[in-house]
């Protein structure tokens, strides 16, 4: 029986290669992307191959469609893409009162035109196998809002509307489309960012969650389990509200 295909974007990083060899240990074949970091996007395929799984790398600038269009029609000619994690996404951070507009729009337009430019290229062919999952990896920041991240906050919470609008336009095709919302997770720049004792007051269950965290997560929205749960924002965040 011939594997699934799973797409992570954003998938050398700390939070998508988890997301992408947690879906290869689920039985996907995983097209790992990245764009800047080629190098990290094949490391993380070889690992999910020397155990066992099946992986590749694709390479192209999610906020350029032409080139991403380009990218997802050679990958459709080996048939539809059944599960989507639109994780790649960036920050750039500064008070809005001194914040420019490249910052403003550099980060929309990766988290936002970059979700649509992905996703609907990928809408028909999943159609047609009348099962699918999308997925979108937000930040409690696109729920609650925080200081200094309003570009960053901003395009989250479009990601928020647009997958439940979207969820809304794909129920009856046996695909669902939810968002996952992490608080603060382990990765080298929240590492220095905030210590111990700033955590344990930030975070009621005491500490930071792990990538391992949001690929669980991931990995269930993914299954045939979930078939009932889609519009949805779930928060992983060890209880921050």
């Amino acid at each position: 029986m011939m594997r699934k295909r799973a797409l992570v974007t954003g998938g050398s990083g700390v939070i998508g290669s988890a997301i992408a060899e947690r879906l290869a240990a689920d039985g996907y074949a995983v097209i790992v992307h990245a764009h800047r970091h080629p190098e990290s996007a094949e490391q993380v395929a070889e690992k999910i191959r020397h155990t066992g799984g099946s992986a590749s790398v694709v390479c192209f600038d999610l906020t350029d469609e032409s080139a991403t269009r380009q990218a997802l029609d050679a990958l459709l000619k080996d048939g539809s893409i059944q599960v989507l994690v639109n994780n790649a996404g960036a920050h750039d951070d500064a008070p809005m009162a001194g914040m420019s507009h490249e910052q403003w729009t550099r980060v929309i337009d990766l988290s936002l035109n970059g979700f649509f430019n992905v996703t609907q290229p990928l809408l028909l062919p999943m159609i047609g196998t009348r099962w699918g999952r999308i997925v979108s990896i937000s930040s409690l920041a696109g729920v609650t809002g925080n200081r200094g991240q309003t570009n960053y906050a901003a395009a989250k919470a479009g990601l928020h509307g647009a997958s439940k609008s979207l969820a809304i336009e794909v129920a009856s095709r046996g695909i669902t489309v939810n968002v996952v919302a992490p608080g603060l997770i382990e990765s080298p720049a929240t590492s220095g960012a905030f210590k111990a004792e700033q955590v344990a007051t930030l975070v009621p269950m005491k500490r930071m969650g792990t990538p391992d965290d949001v690929a669980a997560l991931v990995s269930f929205l993914a299954s045939e389990g979930a078939g009932y749960i889609t519009g949805q924002i779930i928060g992983v965040n060890g209880g921050m509200a």
